[in-house]
């Protein structure tokens, strides 16, 4: 894997971690806590940064087991294709 490849790899692994942490421990405010013109839905503390924190450290584990899975040939998406 080149740079170019091990860049969008783990940018695409980044991104999806981190809509996959976005919902947990998200706390929505009661009903009668909304002020007027503002979303029922949105969270008190959306917790952002330690999400970003996780979705970084997180999708550079996985990162390092894609590149160990494509360095030592245990998969070879080449030869799956000509197979194919």
């Amino acid at each position: 894997m080149d740079i170019v490849s091990g860049v969008v790899v783990y940018v695409l692994l980044w991104w999806l971690v981190f809509f996959v942490t976005l919902p947990i421990g998200v706390q929505t405010p009661e009903p009668s806590d909304v002020e007027r013109g503002h979303a029922t839905g949105a969270p008190i503390r959306p917790l952002l940064l330690k999400k970003v924190a996780a979705a970084t450290v997180l999708a550079g584990v996985l990162w390092f087991g894609v590149y160990a899975v494509i360095a030592s040939d245990v998969y070879s998406f080449r030869d799956a294709v000509r197979n194919w």
